[in-house]
């Protein structure tokens, strides 16, 4: 005679179900847990000598929205500008 739970066991809805759980959490483990695709670094050195890319992805890691239309001494400019301060 057999139980509810050798019904649900042999049941289609409770595979798929399961199969549904199992997807779910390898789809969560693949692309929920951090960054698939890391942001570049930031680039080093003095700003003079980054190109215009890079000058525009610092500001945009900084939330400063450059709008692509500025010169590069425009954009060398603004970078400087929000530079800190080194430490002595």
């Amino acid at each position: 005679m057999p139980t509810p739970i050798d019904r649900a066991m042999n049941s289609r809805n409770f595979f798929l179900g399961f199969a549904g759980i199992v997807t779910a959490a390898a789809a969560w483990s693949i692309w929920g847990q951090g960054d698939m695709f890391p942001k570049e670094a930031d680039p080093k050195g003095d700003p003079q000598e980054w190109t215009d890319d890079e000058l525009l992805r610092w500001l945009r890691n900084r939330n400063l929205y450059p709008t692509g239309k500025e010169t590069r001494d425009e954009l060398l400019a603004r970078v400087e500008a929000n530079l800190r301060a080194p430490r002595t």
